[in-house]
């Protein structure tokens, strides 16, 4: 199922498409070329189908489109996901490039929450590297989702960022994996 989202506000107007059940094609333009690089590659080891795009005040910062981007994207999922049946909901996944080991553990529980340990600061070309913990911190809460993300190692700004992207697709495609026997997994009944 396709879930399409607008968002318009003053300092973005965007327009989202999210298919979970896709193959990991995506369309991307947000006006921020590394973060751009990054949906990509989110989309692609998620197996989402992902068209995205975003005019922002990028000649402010990059800072409103990285966020609102991670708000519709995590509004996307919420609707495409829940209520949470017939999946394995947990997923984790440790992604390497080079040097960096990135790891991502998450729970669709729709209950959301941030844990984001990288330590890297600096710039990847113009992207604050900052930047991708407002992306991420977006993402889960409007998500629903628990997602943690740790560096395990490495210097390199670009391999980290970009581990954390495709670590936290890889445990949501897992997460997201069917298991028939698994109903709604939750002791509560609901999720």
């Amino acid at each position: 199922m396709v879930i399409e989202k607008r968002r318009e506000t003053k300092e973005t107007k965007i327009e989202l498409s999210l298919d979970v059940d896709g193959s990991g094609r995506s369309k991307i333009s947000t006006g921020v070329g590394f973060f751009d690089h990054m949906l990509e590659s989110f989309a692609k080891h998620a197996q989402f189908d992902l068209t995205v795009s975003c005019e922002g005040d990028v000649h402010v910062d990059d800072h409103h489109t990285v966020e609102d981007v991670g708000i519709v994207l995590g509004q996307a999922l919420n609707e495409a996901v829940y209520p949470i049946e017939g999946v394995e909901r947990f997923g984790n996944a440790v992604i390497v490039m080079d040097e960096a080991a990135v790891e991502c553990a998450l729970d669709l529980s729709n209950r959301p929450y941030l844990v984001y340990e990288t330590d890297v600061d600096g710039k990847v070309g113009r992207f604050d590297t900052e930047l991708a913990e407002e992306f991420f911190k977006a993402f889960a809460f409007n998500a629903g989702i628990t997602l943690h993300i740790v560096r395990q190692r490495g210097h390199n700004r670009h391999h980290i960022i970009e581990a954390a992207f495709k670590a936290s697709a890889v445990a949501l495609r897992r997460a997201l994996a069917p298991n028939a026997k698994a109903g709604i997994p939750s002791t509560k009944g609901i999720l």
